[in-house]
């Protein structure tokens, strides 16, 4: 027997997460320039990250040789103040995605069930396999969460719902009265997770972390890949009742946030300035891209985060046309919508680009 076949089976079973592909692979693959390449695949920041953010990760270098704060304390005091929480409350991630896989070390097992809507981020489903729970997926009309079908889906077995505000990847957005009604009918066996990630692009954001203020089984997660612009140093946050943070910080790793990561997220989120220029360039954007494909008649998502979802008939086809052409976007068909691409939100020449090259592989 192959020595798969003494593994784990819940990992054997996985399919693993397809990122948005590199620059430097596609480079590799088509001889291309990587300067000339535009990525618009994965979310993230065009500006790149905040210039203190910068400064303050190199001064952190010089200290390199030394291991981080394993408590996270200036960044979680800070992360406090900014929600008007405990320290208590705030549990640093190796980016918000690790805070999705310690709620599932910490409340899933076979027999167990995570909810989620059905076009979400696919992590979730990746996560409920991997610990043998049963993931059941709640249809989602006009790509929007239907909370409560959600709620009409809750059992005796489930332990986690999922909900990402807006949502990824198509962008739709629930409000507050909505999740309020949603919150009313939640028992206490369940543990509601709000995933925020595209929170700062919102202009009118429902607050769910009152709901940790009022103690209830809620965890508010944060990043600072997308607004903040720091990606790459994989650095996230749960906002949570002290009870459920207790169990998070027993499954995490021993310095879980480098300092380099510690350092720049704590200088990114006291540079508004940067925040607000990020937010005014995306805004810019998504109107530049929704207005160019209502105009061709395309059909698309209306979108409340960095990127817009839109029909383009065999999403695959028209990745690899763009890639060709060294643009990168993100085909939806792993996300059971194989007729869609996903475009994030550049600058204003990249957009402009994109569009021009979007408009040759659709007429080609």
């Amino acid at each position: 027997m192959k020595i798969t076949g003494y593994g784990n089976q819940w990992v054997c079973g996985l399919v693993p997460y397809e990122p948005g592909k590199p620059i430097e692979e596609t480079a590799r693959e088509l001889g291309l320039d990587p300067d000339e390449i535009i990525k618009l695949a994965s979310n993230e920041n065009p500006l790149g990250p905040s210039p203190k953010a910068k400064e303050a990760m190199i001064a952190e270098v010089e200290k390199a040789h030394f291991y981080p704060d394993g408590g996270g304390y200036r960044l979680r005091v800070a992360l406090a103040q900014k929600h008007g929480v405990a320290f208590e409350n705030i549990v640093l991630g190796n980016g918000s995605n690790e805070i999705i896989e310690l709620l599932c070390h910490s409340f899933l097992k076979p027999g167990a069930a995570l909810i989620a809507a059905e076009h979400a981020f696919v992590v979730y489903q990746l996560m409920a396999n991997l610990f043998g729970a049963d993931y059941l997926e709640v249809p989602d009309p006009g790509f929007v969460h239907d909370l409560e079908g959600m709620a009409e889906a809750i059992t005796e077995e489930t332990r986690l719902i999922f909900i990402a505000n807006p949502n990824n990847p198509t962008g739709t957005l629930v409000g507050q009265e909505e999740i309020d009604r949603f919150m009313a009918r939640i028992p206490d066996h369940v543990v509601v997770v709000f995933d925020e990630a595209y929170y700062e692009f919102l202009e009118e954001a429902p607050d769910v972390i009152r709901y940790v203020k009022e103690g209830r089984n809620v965890c508010v997660m944060r990043t600072f890949s997308k607004a903040q612009g720091l990606s790459a140093l994989r650095i996230g946050y749960g906002v949570t009742n002290a009870e459920i943070a207790g169990l998070l910080n027993r499954s995490r790793q021993p310095f879980n946030a480098n300092a380099i990561a510690q350092a720049g997220a704590l200088a990114a989120i006291q540079d508004e300035e940067h925040i607000a220029a990020t937010v005014e360039n995306n805004a810019l954007g998504r109107r530049f891209f929704e207005e160019a494909f209502l105009a061709r008649g395309w059909q698309f998502v209306p979108s409340h985060a960095n990127f817009v979802m839109v029909k383009v008939g065999d999403g695959d086809a028209v990745f690899g046309k763009l890639l060709k052409r060294g643009i990168i976007v993100r085909a939806m068909a792993s996300y059971k919508l194989p007729e869609w691409v996903r475009i994030s939100i550049g600058t204003p020449p990249q957009n402009e680009r994109c569009l021009e090259e979007l408009d040759r592989a659709l007429a080609s």
